[in-house]
């Protein structure tokens, strides 16, 4: 699903101010496989991302993404294969329009842009519906401006709606990092279930080791730009959550 050959990416080249953020990245992830990224800060995790996102542009190298080669296209471009979750809950949300108004917006991410697409009923049952998922009561609460809600209810609704359509990669980079510890659990265990229940390929940046020792198939340690662990479904399952503090000794 994910192929990345040789890539790699430098800030400022020739500058004083030169960083390497990625060095010669190979990486393969299967369609419906969900890796954890962990490493510490400044270690390449988020420029990874982006990378596979199309927010920036690899130096070198290439990426491709359910068989396309997608190394030149921009992030709107990419839009119809890639979702992606922010560490800030209000990056996902208009916090001015209502929440069906939101869905609305990103229903339009992978649709032709027209101005009949509205919201009707089907629309409204079909926002409804997801919405019941979560758990927390907002399918009744369709109507209530988005910046009325809680970081974590935002979360959550932006988790939904980046799999209203036929999304196919989901990126969270760090998407609990501004929640409280309760909304944090909510919003990593429904990515799980809305993982396995649409078979998404999945990349998860975080710095919550219980996480990444608790969810996804595999983990990725990034180090000083280079992929310094890459463990399998079958190593994880023998691993704690102190061994992988003690990754980073």
């Amino acid at each position: 699903m994910i192929q990345l050959s040789s890539v790699s990416k430098t800030f400022n080249a020739g500058t004083p101010n030169e960083l390497a953020a990625l060095l010669t990245i190979d990486l393969a992830i299967p369609q419906g496989e969900y890796v954890v990224v962990i490493g510490a800060n400044g270690s390449g995790k988020s420029t990874l991302l982006n990378i596979i996102a199309g927010n920036i542009f690899a130096d070198k190298g290439s990426i491709q993404i359910d068989g396309t080669d997608v190394t030149r296209w921009k992030d709107f471009e990419r839009s119809k294969f890639i979702s992606r979750i922010f560490q800030n809950p209000l990056s996902g949300t208009a916090p001015d329009l209502s929440i069906i108004d939101n869905f609305r917006l990103a229903a339009l991410r992978s649709q032709s842009k027209k101005l009949s697409r509205g919201i009707d009923a089907a629309f409204r049952e079909k926002v409804k519906s997801k919405i019941a998922f979560l758990e927390m009561g907002l399918e009744n609460k369709l109507d209530q401006a988005m910046g009325l809600l809680s970081g974590g209810q935002r979360q959550a609704l932006t988790l939904m709606m980046a799999v209203m359509d036929e999304t196919k990669v989901l990126l969270l980079d760090e998407p609990t990092a501004a929640l409280d510890p309760k909304s944090s659990e909510i919003v990593i265990e429904k990515t799980r279930q809305l993982v396995d229940e649409y078979k998404l390929t999945a990349m998860l940046v975080t710095h919550e080791m219980k996480f990444a020792q608790r969810y996804g198939s595999r983990i990725i340690q990034m180090t000083a730009g280079k992929i310094s662990k890459d463990i399998s479904s079958i190593e994880k399952a023998k691993i704690n959550t102190q061994q992988i503090y003690e990754w980073f000794a």
